[in-house]
């Protein structure tokens, strides 16, 4: 394959942010006067997006939108406490600056920004994109196309790295090869993937 560009997940594929927003978690629920939850438990909720973590850490019934927008602040507000890049990532990166690397994350855009210049990651990429930056997030196929006319470079040249579902899916959909990453904290479940790495330093390997 003429791989021309790389496009990433950023939770789960290249920084292990699960500790922080189990943290978060807790915070929340402390806030609402709930016992916390246990570390594994908390962590069993990341991987679906934030909307999924927030209803499953509270009492069947109780979730409204404003427990998202309180989780979502309490969150920003200790971001990288706990959150670090993935081994083999920066050498994955710096290997490859030669090529358009994105970032297509369905976190909201300003967490990933900041995520990203906190942990000193953001400057190999050209363009960033969450999940409100576009009309539609991914599993839609609409953030993949995006980026790619955005990179100018066909989708069928790009490859999608990530470590859930929503990746694989929206790869397909746009006509992009994809690389499952099995060291995040999201599931493949039925999805379709080109490849997949067991862990990050698997990358560079596989696409050297």
């Amino acid at each position: 394959m003429d791989i021309q560009a790389f496009l990433f997940d950023l939770d789960g594929t290249l920084i292990n942010s699960a500790h922080d927003l189990a943290s978060a978690v807790n915070r929340l629920r402390h806030h609402l006067d709930l016992p916390p939850l246990d570390q594994h438990t908390a962590l069993s909720f990341v991987g679906d997006g934030a909307t999924k973590l927030v209803q499953r850490a509270l009492p069947e019934g109780i979730y409204q939108a404003e427990h998202l927008t309180l989780f979502l602040h309490l969150y920003e507000q200790h971001l990288v406490e706990q959150s670090r890049c993935y081994h083999g990532i920066r050498e994955f990166l710096h290997h490859h600056r030669a090529l358009p690397l994105a970032v297509v994350s369905n976190k909201p855009h300003h967490l990933a920004v900041a995520l990203l210049e906190q942990l000193d990651l953001i400057k190999p990429f050209s363009l960033i994109l969450g999940g409100d930056s576009l009309s539609e997030k991914k599993p839609h196929p609409l953030p993949i196309l995006y980026a790619a006319k955005q990179l100018n470079i066909d989708p069928q040249h790009c490859v999608m790295i990530g470590d859930h579902h929503t990746d694989l899916y929206s790869a397909q959909a746009a006509g992009c090869a994809s690389c499952f990453c099995h060291y995040g904290f999201g599931q493949a479940a039925a999805a379709p993937m080109t490849w997949s790495v067991n862990n990050a330093d698997e990358l560079l390997t596989l696409f050297p």
